[in-house]
């Protein structure tokens, strides 16, 4: 598949990662237009850069009403979006955004290829481990990067993100350190308004992120749907969630990604200012969707334990969330 005619995408040497480059103004698909998606198109939007939507359930009334994001870094509208209902309307981008649920990622073999030219980055912004490993089944593992997001977000209703806390990238490589290429997008993030780094250790970055989401999000699930500020309050699951954060920092060290000294003090201590939040894959649950257990606590869970690091109480927590999710769909199957 070619470029789309007025692309300016890499045409270095594909052999050699180091002169992969990047265009000025690249043309971006948004895949998984929910809160993550739209909120980061829309702020990349908001600062001229050629976003395309993918969405679903949202499509007819964001190309009616727009984008309408209330954000707690100061309100915007985006009047005039473009909205597609396929990726074969988008057509070759230069840079493709993933932000699709993990449990959806099944999809990404018939969506991805129209958006696909040889020079073409894509990034990942989901949750959990193995997502990268996954895309590069689908292209050149050298054009692939992950994401992580620390950003309290939920979507209010069509076309309507709420954004009320942080909202920082960290990007990395999936095939090794960070090139040239990552960092001009990490500076096109900046510029758009979004607060990014770029690390030489993607593995580490997910890390840092998993020791938050696998406790907060795991507990609100288990904890019948609370939010984390009742998290914290209760002395037990706030005992939980710091058991739980240094298994997943030991898990890290063992696997040759050690952590920032004091990082589960950091983790909680950050939390109570986002107020009475609900972590995603908690809304997930409550709303009857999937989780992504897998991502989130499974595949965790089989990596501390071929690193031979204790990871007792995280298996505990994956068994429990897949016995909740169990227990929710056999309820939903007999009508309750």
């Amino acid at each position: 598949m070619t470029a789309h005619p007025d692309t300016t995408a890499n045409t270095a040497d594909s052999t050699d990662p180091k002169t992969l480059t990047f265009p000025g103004r690249p043309r971006i698909a948004i895949v998984g237009s929910g809160a993550l998606g739209s909120y980061y198109g829309a702020r990349l939007a908001q600062h001229g850069q050629d976003v395309r939507f993918l969405m679903r359930s949202d499509l007819e009334h964001v190309r009616e009403h727009g984008l309408d994001v209330r954000s707690h870094a100061g309100d915007f509208q985006l009047p005039q979006v473009q909205a597609f209902g396929s990726t074969e309307e988008i057509g070759p981008c230069d840079l493709v955004i993933i932000s699709l649920k993990t449990t959806a990622n099944a999809a990404l073999t018939r969506l991805l290829p129209p958006l696909l030219h040889p020079g073409t980055v894509v990034l990942t912004l989901q949750n959990g481990l193995g997502n990268e490993e996954f895309l590069a089944t689908l292209h050149p593992a050298r054009q692939v990067l992950g994401g992580v997001c620390f950003v309290c977000i939920n979507r209010l209703s069509p076309g309507v993100i709420s954004h009320t806390a942080e909202g920082d990238i960290a990007l990395g490589e999936f095939s090794g350190p960070a090139l040239p290429r990552t960092r001009a997008i990490g500076a096109m993030l900046e510029a758009a308004g979004i607060p990014c780094r770029v690390s030489d250790s993607l593995a580490a970055v997910r890390w840092r992120k998993l020791v938050w989401n696998i406790p907060f999000n795991g507990l609100a699930i288990t904890g019948g749907g609370i939010t984390t500020d009742l998290i914290l309050q209760d002395p037990a699951l706030a005992k939980a969630v710091r058991g739980l954060m240094e298994e997943a920092i030991g898990a890290a060290a063992a696997l040759g990604h050690p952590l920032p000294d004091g990082w589960a003090d950091i983790q909680i201590n950050r939390t109570p200012a986002m107020g009475a939040y609900r972590p995603s894959s908690m809304i997930d649950f409550v709303e009857g969707r999937e989780v992504e257990v897998e991502a989130i606590w499974g595949e965790p869970c089989r990596r501390a334990q071929s690193a031979g690091a204790s990871s007792g109480r995280m298996e505990m927590l994956y068994w429990m969330i897949q016995s909740a999710v169990a227990r929710r769909q056999a309820g939903a199957g007999n009508g309750g």
